[in-house]
């Protein structure tokens, strides 16, 4: 990282301390602090010297996204962030409530939209523009800290880089933003409630083990069948599922930490009893060669075509039902994961960069999110 580079909110003290090197640890950690709790470099900083504060300022700066929407749900507590980059690429990130209340759960995009195609997901068909920085994962979480507008006691518990993007073909960034929003004398966000989600690349679920032990993975399914899943999902054809299973066992022993393996149901395509049956094979399959049981979360499908244009549709609620009961019957416990916000499109696959009139977004916006490109 270079003097030219440095974003002030999204450094470590240490990595602080190796860019301006006539701090101290003590220094570059109260003055990170500084950062994250006035969302600016304060004029004096207790305990830091003058000269020290001085070749902070001159080494950096303090970029912000700029918000050209905030959504709140109508349904529910959800809200939608539509952000835009310095350089005009649209983003999106969403406020999650948890079930305590107070606690707020943030879905971070990793990239400016995606190069996967996954065929259930908006995003996907956006193409891949560019990944984003370190500072613009750290400053979604900031965006949506700063627009909480709650009583005194709400605060952002933990992320889930589950937005835009495929986290881990943007691994490097998002390892150094995870550390961001753990380091105590920053955002203080417990590694433990922080969650990367991936289509499926086995290299980088290993360094994710290595690196950040106290993640947690998560895991898109999508289907156990492999040319049911290969045709939902095109990188199964580079990285097929029993290999990204064999990744995700590894990262099971080595942390310790139950995958979450997200399944979204899609009527007629995967949602048969006989899916279920494959699904509860490979789950007991994973859990004796890792000696970790996976979390089963079904995610009902959210539109993201307009009514009428084809597409996938949502699953019955007697379909998920028996889909859920044959899990059951093999000693598999699931859960059915509420993703809100569908009203705005900020649910699970909904996601498109803030696009006037995308599919599956409602109506168009009268201006355009992002103009400068």
């Amino acid at each position: 990282m270079s003097q030219r580079t440095l974003h002030l909110q999204a450094v470590t003290p240490e990595e602080l301390c190796e860019i301006v090197e006539c701090l101290t640890l003590a220094e570059a950690r109260r003055i990170v602090s500084a950062v994250h709790r006035h969302d600016r470099l304060p004029p004096v900083v207790r305990n830091v010297r003058r000269t020290s504060l001085e070749s902070v300022r001159n080494a950096g700066a303090i970029p912000t996204l700029t918000v050209a929407a905030r959504e709140p749900s109508r349904i529910d507590a959800f809200v939608k962030y539509s952000l835009c980059t310095p350089d005009g690429r649209p983003i999106e990130t969403v406020r999650i409530p948890l079930e305590r209340p107070g606690r707020f759960s943030v879905c971070v995009s990793s990239q400016a939209g995606c190069a996967l195609g996954c065929s259930f997901c908006a995003t996907g068909r956006l193409g891949l523009d560019r990944n984003l920085e370190v500072w613009e994962m750290v400053e979604q979480v900031r965006t949506v800290r700063r627009g909480l507008d709650l009583p005194a006691g709400h605060r952002v518990h933990g992320c889930v880089f589950q937005g835009m993007g495929e986290p881990l073909a943007n691994l490097d960034r998002v390892i150094r933003a995870v550390r961001v929003l753990s380091e105590p004398s920053g955002l203080a966000i417990d590694a433990r409630a922080v969650t990367v989600c991936t289509a499926g690349i086995p290299a980088g679920i290993r360094r994710m083990a290595a690196e950040i032990p106290k993640v947690r993975l998560g895991l898109s399914i999508a289907s156990p069948r492999s040319e049911t899943r290969r045709n939902l999902m095109p990188i199964d054809r580079a990285h097929p599922l029993t290999e990204v299973l064999e990744a995700a066992a590894g990262h099971a022993r080595t942390t310790r930490l139950a995958p979450m393996w997200a399944y979204t149901l899609l009527e007629g395509v995967n949602d048969s009893e006989g899916d279920a049956s494959e699904l509860a094979r490979l789950a007991r399959g994973f859990e004796k060669e890792s000696g970790v049981r996976p979390r089963i979360s079904i995610l009902a499908f959210n539109p993201i075509d307009p009514p009428g244009m084809g597409g996938y549709g949502r699953s019955a609620p007697d379909r998920e039902s028996a889909f859920r009961r044959v899990l059951a019957e093999a000693g598999l416990p699931s859960h059915r994961r509420y993703s809100g916000g569908s009203d705005v499109a900020a649910a699970c696959g909904q996601l498109a960069g803030g696009l006037p009139g995308e599919s599956g977004r409602g109506p168009a916006r009268d201006q355009p999110i992002c103009s400068a490109r």
